[in-house]
C-alpha cells in the first residue's frame, strides 16, 4: 500500500504539497531533526516540508512514544531522540522490518494456530512503516515511524502490567495505591472472599491467560517474546479478572537459531532484513529474565510488597504452573524450575556502562548478573 494512502486516513483533511505523503512526527522530534545537517539539506532542496501541527490531538500511551487517538484504525510509534531506560529511542530500520515480518509470519497460518489454542491473546501488530531516505538511498535517522494496528475499542480495559502494579496517588485519598490493589480489593468486596484468596486466583488466571500463550509461541514456532511488564498488556473483564492479553513491541523478538529452517518454511527469507535470529543460549537467558523474572516474579513481588498475598504461596502456584507447562515444549519451564541460579538484567549497571541496548550484538547489549533462583528447591 502506498505511503500516501496509509497516512491520508490518519491526517484527515491536511493539505499536502503535490507528490508528497504526510509523515507524522513527535513535536519535540520535529524541532530537533530540523537542525540535523542531513535533514536540513532535504528541507533546502524542497524534498521535505514542515507543515507544523495539524489535525486532531493524539495521546501518549504507557509506551511513551506510541500515541493513540480514539477511533483511529492505527496508533503511531514515533521516533524520539532522547534516552528512555538505556537507549536513544529513534526507530531503527531493522525494527521496522521486524514488525512487518512478525505480522506476516502470523498471517502465514501461525496466527490461526495460536488463536485456536489461545483465542484471547495476540500481538499488537506493526504491519506498516514510513521513513525517509537521502537521495543516495541511505536511511535518514530520526524520521522513521511505525504504523501500529489499534485493536482496542472504547470498552476494552487493556492495562499495561507495569502500570497495573505501580503504586500511585489517587484523587481524594491519602497515600499511594496501585490499580492492582484496587482490583483485588474490589473483587474481595464483591465476592465476600479474603483478599489473599482473590489475589491467588487472579494470579493463576493471569498465568493461564497471559503467560501460557507466550510459552506456546516459543514451543510451537521458536519465537520468544521480550515480555517484560512494560511490553505486556492485560485485558481485564468487567469484574477485574484477567481475561486475555496482548504483547506489544517491534524490538523485542528472539527467533531461535535452532528453528531457522522451520521459520523460513513458514515465511521464506525471514530474518534477512530484521536481524532477529539469536543463538538459543542467549534466547534462553533473555526469555528467562523478561518473562520469568521481570514479568512474573515482578508481579509476585508487587503482590507481596503491597500486602495483597503471601509471596511464598504465589511462588508455589508458579512452580505448579511451570511443572504442568513442561509438556508445551518450551525450554523455559524446566530452566526456571531446575536452575539454582538465573541471569538477571541489571538496568542501572547497563546505564552506568553507557550501553545502548539497541546497538551492537544482542548478547552484549546489556549487563546481566547472576542471582539465586527463588523457584529452585
Amino acid at each position: 500500500m502506498p505511503a500516501e494512502r496509509i497516512t491520508s486516513r490518519l491526517a484527515g483533511g491536511l493539505r499536502l504539497p503535490p507528490g508528497t505523503a504526510a509523515l507524522p512526527l513527535h513535536p519535540w522530534q520535529a524541532r530537533e531533526v530540523g537542525h540535523r545537517p542531513e535533514a536540513a539539506a532535504l528541507f533546502d532542496a524542497g524534498l521535505l516540508h514542515d507543515l507544523g501541527p495539524a489535525g486532531e490531538p493524539w495521546h501518549p500511551t504507557s509506551s511513551v512514544r506510541t500515541v493513540h487517538r480514539s477511533g483511529a484504525p492505527a496508533m503511531l510509534k514515533l521516533s524520539l531522540g532522547v534516552r528512555i531506560t538505556n537507549s536513544r529511542r529513534e526507530n531503527l530500520r531493522k525494527e521496522l522490518h521486524r514488525g512487518v515480518e512478525v505480522h506476516r509470519l502470523l498471517r502465514s497460518g501461525l496466527g490461526t494456530q495460536w488463536r485456536a489454542a489461545h483465542p484471547r491473546f495476540d500481538i499488537v501488530r506493526d504491519p506498516a512503516w514510513l521513513a525517509v531516505d537521502t537521495p543516495d538511498g541511505a536511511p535518514l535517522p530520526g524520521l522513521d515511524v511505525m504504523i501500529r494496528h489499534n485493536p482496542f475499542g472504547p470498552g476494552d480495559d487493556a492495562v499495561c502490567l507495569a502500570g497495573l502494579t505501580a503504586p500511585r496517588p489517587w484523587p481524594g485519598r491519602t497515600g499511594i495505591h496501585s490499580r492492582l490493589a484496587e482490583v483485588i480489593g474490589g473483587l474481595a468486596t464483591r465476592t465476600g472472599r479474603p483478599a489473599s484468596a482473590v489475589a491467588a486466583e487472579w494470579f493463576l488466571r493471569y498465568l493461564d491467560q497471559v503467560v501460557r500463550p507466550v510459552l506456546w509461541l516459543d514451543a510451537t514456532a521458536g519465537v520468544a517474546l521480550e515480555a517484560h511488564q512494560q511490553n505486556t498488556l492485560v485485558i481485564l473483564d468487567p469484574q477485574g479478572w484477567p481475561a486475555g492479553g496482548r504483547y506489544r513491541d517491534n524490538q523485542g523478538y528472539y527467533f531461535r537459531e535452532s528453528r531457522r529452517a522451520e521459520l523460513d518454511r513458514r515465511l521464506p527469507g525471514i530474518g534477512a532484513l530484521s536481524d532477529t535470529f539469536v543463538d538459543d543460549a542467549v534466547t534462553d537467558e533473555r526469555f528467562a529474565y523478561y518473562l520469568g523474572i521481570n514479568n512474573v516474579l515482578g508481579l509476585i513481588g508487587a503482590f507481596g510488597s503491597q500486602r495483597l498475598a503471601d509471596e511464598r504461596m504465589l511462588l508455589a502456584g508458579f512452580r505448579r504452573f511451570l511443572d504442568a507447562a513442561r509438556h508445551l515444549g518450551s525450554p523455559l519451564p524446566a530452566q526456571l524450575l531446575d536452575s539454582p541460579a538465573l541471569r538477571c538484567k541489571a538496568n542501572l549497571l547497563t546505564r552506568l556502562h553507557g550501553l545502548d541496548e539497541l546497538a551492537g550484538p544482542v548478547d552484549s547489549q546489556s549487563v546481566y548478573v547472576t542471582i539465586a533462583n527463588p523457584l529452585h528447591s
